[in-house]
């Protein structure tokens, strides 16, 4: 006799769904976090910029991208395939990891500049802010990557 595979299938929500399922719901808790994040730098003015045009334009990517993301799943694109939620764990590692890098750079300029700054100033503690954020920011695109994953061990 064959035995039946009754393995779950898995499943991408669409519609009001991404707004009830894990890892989904994350969508935007990360463009708030990622949105202060970019008004923070912005407001800022620190003199080693390079490393505060990283940040810039890891947190506009991110921005867009999860933003056209949610956008694509909510409309239902995605056709329940399992080459999409593959997709979804890539791009949310790859923010994962943008937003780490990021956010030591930040973290490492903020460090250099509170020598040189008086610590009540109002560009260091805008930048303490963005660092705060910031760290949040890679936080939920991690805790984001790790419920992906799992959900694309299911497809």
């Amino acid at each position: 006799m064959m035995e039946s595979n009754t393995a779950t299938m898995g499943n991408l929500p669409r519609g009001i769904g991404i707004c009830t399922t894990i890892p989904d719901i994350l969508y935007l808790p990360e463009l708030v976090f990622g949105g202060l994040v970019w008004i923070l730098v912005a407001c800022t003015l620190v003199v080693p910029a390079n490393p505060q045009a990283w940040v810039m334009f890891v947190s506009l990517f991110c921005f867009s991208m999860t933003f056209i993301w949610m956008v694509l799943f909510f409309c239902g694109m995605h056709n329940n395939r399992g080459s999409w939620a593959a997709a979804d764990l890539a791009y949310h590692a790859i923010a994962a990891f943008f937003y780490l890098s990021a956010s030591v750079a930040l973290a490492k300029v903020t460090l250099e500049i509170k020598e040189t700054t008086p610590l009540n100033s109002r560009n260091y503690k805008l930048d303490i802010s963005a660092v705060v954020f910031s760290y949040v920011a890679t936080l939920l695109y991690f805790i984001h990557t790790i419920f992906s994953a799992i959900r694309w061990k299911s497809f």
